[in-house]
């Protein structure tokens, strides 16, 4: 596909490395009566890779969604950029070009070709020119070793492919940072490390990544930081290092127990 030893993405120079990128504090979301986040508070600073981990059930991907707000939150504050995004007078569409989302389903438009799902939002949102907007998909599509996929339809794709057109299909909005719901976790095992390899190549680049995932093997290896989630609380973070090799307490060492083999 490519060789593994480059890197195919360029960092955004947008902000300077290590600024804090969110803030949240005390964040919280119940549905109904059931109570999913509890009092969350951490910060994700530019450049980070912060892989969240923890069993199912635990409030993960309801964080992940909490900080685009296609999950609104109960209480609590999120800043993005330093901007209270949870502010009513905020506008949420402005703030989500920012934010880019990779979900476990793909989500393509199937009747459209690959081309015109990743040209679509820049040139409607952006307002980039069209021939503008083919240009830079190409070029991902190329970094990714799918250029001759342009105009094929997302059913003509295996899941790794598809995986891998929804994640430049995110860059191509230009994003400040890329959320990642368990992106590996509906293929099938042999595609798996299709994606994670492009995964590392973004990390690399020095793109902020937050990422939902059960694969503790990128986790490792890619992660500056590591949040474990339990019940709807981040019960430990640290290194990967720190996390993997002297878990602290007794509900991580469980965890991975079970999950590392």
């Amino acid at each position: 596909m490519k060789d593994k030893n480059t890197t195919v993405f360029k960092s955004s120079d947008h902000m300077q490395e290590g600024d804090v990128l969110f803030q949240i504090q005390g964040l919280c979301k119940s549905f109904g009566k059931l109570s999913v986040l509890k009092n969350i508070s951490t910060e994700i600073r530019k450049g980070e890779v912060v892989v969240i981990i923890g069993p199912s059930g635990s409030g993960k991907s309801t964080f992940l969604r909490s900080l685009n707000l296609l999950e609104e939150p109960t209480k609590g504050v999120i800043l993005f950029e330093g901007r209270d995004i949870t502010d009513r007078r905020e506008d949420v569409n402005l703030y989500r070009q920012k934010i880019g989302m990779v979900f476990q389903h793909f989500n393509l438009f199937p009747h459209m070709t690959i081309l015109k799902n990743m040209t679509l939002a820049p040139v409607k949102l952006l307002k980039m020119p069209e021939e503008e907007a083919k240009k830079m998909a190409m070029d991902y599509l190329k970094r990714v070793g799918l250029e001759e996929k342009a105009d094929a339809y997302p059913n003509q794709l295996s899941g790794g492919q598809k995986q891998r057109i929804a994640i430049v299909r995110a860059l191509c909005m230009q994003p400040d940072v890329l959320l990642f719901d368990e992106p590996t976790s509906a293929l099938d095992p042999e595609m798996v490390g299709e994606v994670l390899e492009v995964m590392k190549d973004l990390a690399k680049s020095g793109m902020t990544m937050l990422v939902v995932t059960h694969e503790m093997g990128f986790a490792k290896e890619v992660g500056s930081r590591v949040l474990f989630m339990d019940d709807g609380r981040i019960v430990e973070e640290n290194t990967p290092q720190e996390i993997f090799s002297n878990p602290q307490c007794d509900r991580l060492k469980d965890f991975l127990s079970k999950v590392l083999i």
